[in-house]
């Protein structure tokens, strides 16, 4: 881990506060003052940026890079809970209370993170209130996305879950179809990919295969999928 190369003044004038939805409508006066008040790191592929155990009291916002948050069980097994990309954040629940984190985050390639104190937050707060109710719809926000996980793993199987990822990953990116197909380029690794949907690599692969065999999809390379059948996709959710 390393200082980031750029300066607080720099980084107010395009990057991290302005890549925060929350922080976007505020003056450009309040977001040099944060900057003034933050902390820039850069990390490596693999640098772990906090683990289980570890205390802070700050918003750590991703400047550059994406960051893995997840979880090991006592088997050893990683379970991938979200990745964060440019403009997301983490540590929001660390402003209001004090308790120790319960996840790895993980830096997925060269990251720089751009770190915003506590007490600066808080004054921000208190400033313009209506901040805090967008902390807590993002919270709210991650709660949904928590459940929907437990729900995937728990109730659906392995199919199930590659098909409703899938078809999300459409309506996320907004990608049209040319001669009716839709064509995915996985922005993780098939081994990622697997950890995010709870379940091995192995059988990931075994499952896109037999998604291929029926027609569904088809497999080109190590991350581009086709969707060749989405109504066929949308049956299996």
């Amino acid at each position: 881990m390393e200082k980031c190369s750029c300066g607080c003044h720099d980084c107010s004038h395009g990057y991290c506060i302005d890549n925060v939805p929350i922080f976007a409508d505020l003056p450009f006066e309040v977001k040099e003052g944060i900057m003034e008040s933050s902390d820039h790191k850069t990390y490596e592929k693999g640098d772990i940026i906090f683990s289980p155990g570890d205390r802070f009291d700050y918003l750590f916002v991703v400047n550059k890079g994406r960051v893995k948050l997840s979880k090991i069980s006592a088997m050893g097994r990683e379970q991938i809970l979200k990745i964060l990309e440019v403009g997301d954040f983490a540590g929001e629940l660390a402003l209001f209370k004090d308790a120790e984190l319960t996840n790895f985050a993980e830096a997925m390639e060269k990251t720089e993170i751009c770190i915003i104190k506590k007490e600066k937050v808080h004054e921000i707060i208190m400033q313009r209130p209506e901040i805090a109710l967008k902390f807590l719809a993002k919270y709210t926000e991650r709660i949904q996305q928590s459940e929907e996980l437990i729900e995937q793993i728990g109730l659906r199987e392995v199919e199930q879950r590659i098909a409703n990822y899938l078809v999300a990953e459409i309506q996320k990116n907004n990608i049209k179809s040319k001669n009716k197909e839709y064509v995915i380029n996985l922005p993780v690794t098939k081994s990622v990919l697997s950890s995010m949907l709870g379940t091995s690599k192995e059988t990931l692969s075994r499952k896109l295969s037999l998604l291929q065999d029926q027609g569904l999809i088809r497999l080109e390379g190590q991350r581009k999928i086709i969707i060749t059948d989405l109504e066929g996709l949308r049956d299996i959710q």
